[in-house]
């Protein structure tokens, strides 16, 4: 419940400084920079949430203490072996 509160108080104040920012800055009159700020906010919300899940996403696939530590596989190209020379057993 105090996740949700926090998280939702930080939405209303990108909303707020949106508002005042394109507002002011584009000159818009209040209707107008009430409408970007609508509809900026979602899309930064967004646009931070698939940034930080990509980095939690990595995280918990390398970084829990039940997972061993990732290795990291290293392309064909950035060794300078072929792809059949990887995949033929020797």
């Amino acid at each position: 419940m105090k996740m949700k509160a926090k998280r939702l108080s930080l939405v209303v104040c990108l909303f707020l400084f949106l508002f005042v920012v394109i507002g002011n800055g584009l000159h818009l009159n209040p209707a107008g920079a009430f409408l970007a700020a609508s509809t900026g906010t979602p899309l930064l919300v967004y646009l931070f949430n698939q940034r930080s899940g990509e980095g939690i996403a990595e995280e918990r696939a390398c970084g829990t203490s039940r997972n061993p530590p990732c290795v990291e596989r290293s392309s064909p190209k950035a060794s300078g072996e072929s792809p059949a020379s990887i995949a033929a057993p020797q």
